[in-house]
């Protein structure tokens, strides 16, 4: 690259999007409903790792363990239900992987 700048660039770090067009338009935002905790909801204290149907919602098939963000359960509950499914799987109750 030499620190020569390239015909066409300068879009980097803009997300992509053309300037001046459709500035005059504003997006509403959007309104997206909270998730609340299941174990809170439900009050369910005790997350067991004998307890698989509970557990293999929140472990899709890539064996992951889903995050906070996208299962909506709160610290506690997500600190408990990690070290349930840690548990599981040394007892190959749940998989580590999916293959």
């Amino acid at each position: 690259m030499n620190g020569r700048k390239t015909a066409g660039g300068g879009a980097r770090g803009r997300g992509g999007r053309a300037q001046g067009k459709g500035d005059t338009q504003q997006r509403r935002p959007m309104f997206r409903r909270r998730k609340v905790c299941k174990f809170c909801a439900e009050k369910i204290d005790d997350i067991n790792y004998k307890d698989t149907k509970l557990l293999m919602p929140f472990v899709p098939e890539r064996a992951k363990i889903l995050p906070r963000r996208i299962s909506g359960t709160c610290a506690l509950h997500q600190r408990k239900l990690r070290i349930a499914i840690m548990r599981a799987r040394q007892l190959a109750l749940i998989p580590h992987t999916s293959e």
